[in-house]
């Protein structure tokens, strides 16, 4: 087995080495999972829960997969109930809200889910969007839709990392990790 190329990086107190693979011909990204690192999720929940003290929200949403320990742990932290949007729609979801997105990772396209029994939840409700890495924007939009149509009201916009030199000013991020090309 080869040596991975890693990229090294310290959120939150801690340092990671984040190994590097290619999502289109020339463009490389440090791939940050958390499953599985309690260490990294407990710290980076914290730093992500001070700074959005005073963001007034009511409920905290994600999409799954990787950022549900994260979610989990900012819910404890602040007190606040937590909604995962799924990615595939089962038939005890009801009447589900839905919006599609393509995520960088796969360049798949993916519908996010937000079940019936959580949309009163949000309707009326501020919440604060967390994701663990907002790399182009495509899934946050998708999220953002979800709760527009559930009637709620974004307070904030949360991430460990935001990817890239987009302008990111309005994501609460703890780092920025950078885009590779060749």
């Amino acid at each position: 087995m080869t040596k991975r190329e890693t990229y090294t990086v310290e959120v939150a107190g801690i340092t990671r080495h984040f190994p590097l693979f290619e999502v289109a011909p020339g463009i490389r990204i440090a791939i940050f999972n958390m499953l599985g690192d309690t260490i990294i999720v407990k710290a980076a929940a914290a730093a992500l829960a001070e700074k959005l003290k005073d963001a007034h929200a009511d409920v905290l949403v994600t999409a799954e997969a990787k950022s549900i320990p994260l979610i989990y742990e900012m819910s404890a932290l602040m007190g606040l109930p937590y909604i995962v949007l799924r990615k595939t729609y089962k038939s005890y979801m009801g009447e589900a809200v839905m919006a599609s997105t393509v995520s960088i990772t796969t360049g798949k396209p993916q519908t996010l889910y937000l079940d019936e029994k959580d949309k009163a939840l949000i309707r009326g409700k501020r919440v604060v969007i967390v994701d663990d890495v907002i790399s182009t924007g495509s899934t946050l939009k998708g999220m953002e839709a979800v709760v527009a149509e559930a009637g709620g009201e974004i307070a904030q916009i949360a991430a460990v990392f935001t990817e890239g030199d987009q302008d990111w000013s309005s994501v609460i991020a703890l780092e920025n990790l950078p885009v590779f090309t060749t």
